[in-house]
């Protein structure tokens, strides 16, 4: 596993579906002011990090497979910056001013979802794990159902070799919209307590249902744990982080 990120050249990104002059417009717009809302307010937010036993020792170490809920999405999306990570993007409407985003913060984006393009998706993100990169997932993206797994990193991790990881992110202040997700966007100068887990691997043998019921345990007891204890962040128990690169 290496913590290095070598700099690289992303693979210059075309949508696989063309818009619509009206849908260009909207998407430059929407993307900048996702971009411009995201940067002011990011910095705002005091994040607090607690790993579980077996954990990677940071952040920029590499290669695994993350795995979270889509609801988290833009607090991770802030502190999860500058890394490289490979994620992959829907080629709808929502999924390509999401995806354009998430690259101004310094992602890498792999075409696909669950519901379209999945196959083409995960050959892309397994070849970006092969070389050495991690990748995430907003794991019951793109619609749902809210906080059910899909099996997508356990086939990836069983493929690689890289494990499974995976994360959440609780706000002690947030206004969470009326979305299928309960998307949280953070209130200026709130508390964030993100709680990543062990290192799940997957055996070249392992049985989907197994692995992915594992991969199910361990995202519920994140956000529990990160739920009922973000009233501690910024405690001696969980103090602020100063970068995504630290090490503990």
């Amino acid at each position: 596993m290496s913590a290095v990120t070598t700099p690289t050249t992303p693979p210059v990104d075309k949508p696989w579906r063309k818009f619509t002059f009206k849908q260009r417009l909207l998407l430059w717009l929407i993307t900048w002011a996702g971009y411009v809302a995201i940067r002011i307010l990011g910095p705002t937010i005091r994040f607090a990090v607690s790993w579980e036993d077996g954990a990677p020792k940071s952040l920029a170490e590499r290669p695994f497979i993350y795995s979270f809920w889509h609801n988290c999405m833009i607090p991770a999306m802030y502190w999860c910056r500058d890394l490289n990570v490979r994620v992959m993007s829907s080629d709808s409407f929502d999924g390509e001013y999401t995806g354009r985003i998430m690259q101004k913060f310094g992602f890498v984006k792999v075409r696909g979802s669950s519901s379209k393009g999945a196959v083409r998706a995960l050959l892309g993100m397994r070849r970006e794990i092969e070389q050495g990169w991690t990748a995430a997932f907003t794991i019951d993206g793109p619609k749902g159902p809210r906080y059910v797994a899909k099996p997508g990193p356990v086939v990836l991790s069983r493929s690689t070799g890289a494990p499974m990881v995976v994360f959440h992110i609780a706000l002690d202040r947030a206004w969470v919209l009326s979305t299928w997700d309960g998307a949280m966007i953070p209130k200026p100068f709130c508390r964030a307590l993100m709680r990543i887990s062990t290192k799940i691997p997957v055996p070249r043998d392992g049985g989907d249902e197994q692995y992915l019921a594992q991969l199910q345990t361990a995202l519920d007891r994140v956000r529990i744990f990160a739920e009922e204890n973000i009233a501690k962040a910024g405690t001696a128990e969980f103090p602020y982080g100063r970068s995504n690169r630290d090490e503990h």
